[in-house]
């Protein structure tokens, strides 16, 4: 419902979410074509940091996509190094760190670096918005952020409470609705020029006087031009917390300073005795993991029926992938396989993704077992939903029953912590669908 981005903007396109081929375009189906990294994470997500890899020349959207197409399933992949835009280190480094002080007390470090020969400039937005849920009528009321000054946001939800975001002095403050451009996406006029795409145009054209005088909406983000020289950087404070705050706090060094060192303290006895360069790779590959947590609304009935107030599906889903699925109605933090090309679960990746979780969380891991063996989940007739695109797909790689054989892993790494999770989980995942036959859980 609430959501937070750290948003780079260069050239002609806005950076929100990542890039990649579909399935039809790239040589080896879907493939993400950017330089990411997640270097690290704990389970509390107390401590988050990953890396992002901007080129300063103009993204190469249309090489990718036509050099691709052209290469057979054969031929390597052609990859963003592949085009040359990095050469002469021409490119950002856009550090990003989370850091909590408490659970609804979140602060927020940008770091851009200029790794290149000249100086360049790159505008970043820390952008805070609400999911629009009142247009699909599942929130009643609808939620709003404020301008409290040039320093502050105050975000209000009826549930989630009131939260203000802190931020140091930027060159705008940009709120607008988070509601669709109907003119650019249906041809059809806009209620209002505030809609969710209008920073695009604010940045791109240098326009900000329309948002001079917008005192609330849904969407919201201080803006910063960086100018930096060759290899000079910058960084961009914020906090967001339920506490109204005049500034970013004197503990803000050092609440980042002691979550990473409570982050190494854990991870310490789990990499004792590797190598420097094999902990940094255990690291990276457990918070991977945890980066990859995702939220997932999944209600087959809905989907099935439409929203309220939008236009009816075409009839042919009621006989098509899922309709036989109308009992399933997911809403969980789950592990995805990858939060760009698979952003929806499948059971067997999960199986196995919670064997890696068990070292770093085993009570995450026992409810990522259990999770497709609840009511809302399971079949009556017991079968377990396979993945998102075919709830029903038998796929060979389900099948030996990996939930059953990874609930009796889970269970002998926590003998004496718990009593019921085992037997319970066992009768549910008992009689899994493989193959065409029902197997026992457990052989």
């Amino acid at each position: 419902m609430f959501c937070f981005v750290a948003l780079e903007w260069k050239r002609s396109v806005f950076k929100r979410r990542l890039f990649g081929l579909s399935n039809e375009q790239g040589n080896h189906g879907e493939d993400v074509k950017e330089l990411y990294y997640y270097l690290d994470n704990t389970p509390t997500h107390s401590h988050m940091r990953m890396l992002y890899k901007y080129p300063q020349a103009a993204f190469p959207y249309e090489a990718l996509v036509q050099e691709n197409a052209s290469r057979s399933p054969h031929d390597p992949e052609f990859e963003l190094l592949d085009t040359g835009i990095f050469q002469n280190q021409s490119y950002f480094d856009v550090e990003v760190f989370y850091a909590k002080h408490e659970t609804q007390d979140i602060l927020i470090r940008v770091i851009v670096h200029n790794r290149g020969t000249e100086e360049a400039t790159l505008q970043v937005l820390p952008t805070l918005w609400f999911r629009n849920r009142w247009a699909f009528h599942v929130e009643a009321e609808k939620p709003v952020i404020e301008r409290v000054n040039d320093q502050q946001l105050r975000a209000s939800h009826h549930r989630l409470g009131t939260y203000h975001l802190t931020f140091e002095p930027a060159q705008h403050v940009l709120i607008t609705e988070n509601e669709t451009n109907t003119e650019r996406v249906f041809n059809q006029p806009n209620t209002s020029p505030f809609v969710k795409d209008a920073f695009h145009d604010a940045v791109t054209t240098g326009n900000y006087e329309p948002f001079s005088e917008q005192p609330a909406g849904t969407k919201a983000a201080p803006v910063y031009a960086l100018t930096l020289g060759a290899g000079e950087s910058r960084e961009i404070r914020l906090r967001l917390s339920k506490h109204e705050q005049g500034d970013l706090g004197e503990d803000f060094e050092n609440i980042f300073h002691q979550r990473a060192e409570e982050a190494n303290a854990f991870y310490a006895p789990l990499t004792e005795g590797l190598t420097e360069d094999d902990t940094r790779i255990k690291r990276q590959a457990w918070a991977g993991l945890l980066w990859s947590k995702q939220y997932y609304h999944y209600d087959v009935r809905r989907w099935l029926e439409g929203d309220v107030g939008q236009p009816i599906p075409p009839s042919e889903r009621w006989h098509g992938r899922n309709s036989d699925w109308q009992h399933l109605n997911a809403e969980h933090i789950m592990i995805m396989p990858d939060k760009w090309e698979y952003p929806w679960f499948a059971a067997w990746d999960q199986a196995f993704q919670s064997i890696a979780m068990e070292s770093i969380d085993l009570e995450f891991a026992k409810q990522q077992l259990y999770l497709h063996a609840d009511p809302r989940y399971q079949a009556p007739d017991g079968r377990l939903p396979a993945y998102e695109w075919n709830f029903s797909d038998n796929n060979p790689h389900f099948g030996p029953p990996l939930a059953g054989f990874f609930t009796s892993r889970n269970w002998s790494l926590r003998v004496g912590k718990t009593t019921n999770f085992y037997p319970s989980c066992s009768i549910a995942c008992g009689p899994i669908m493989s193959g065409g036959s029902i197997m026992p859980a457990a052989w």
